[in-house]
């Protein structure tokens, strides 16, 4: 999947959802949703979300807003 065209000046939204029993990135309604096996507690998605981008895009990401939500905004660091 090409998500170059969702990244805008170094950021990236998304919307997360945990505990889903799979990893799996998706567009859905013009937007990107990242579906995560971990659950939410001790901060077990947010990891499990930026060794993702690392994986699958070799992209170095930090959570910008949205720590505890589901809906974030990425910074891509490099």
């Amino acid at each position: 999947m090409d998500i170059s065209h969702y990244i805008s000046n170094n950021l990236l939204r998304i919307k997360v959802i945990p505990s889903s029993g799979r990893t799996e990135l998706k567009e859905e309604n013009g937007r990107l949703k990242l579906y995560l096996k971990s659950p939410p507690e001790k901060n077990k998605a947010n990891l499990e979300l930026i060794k993702f981008f690392k994986k699958e895009f070799a992209l170095l990401v930090e959570i910008k807003s949205g720590a505890t939500s589901r809906e974030k905004v990425l910074r891509i660091v490099r």
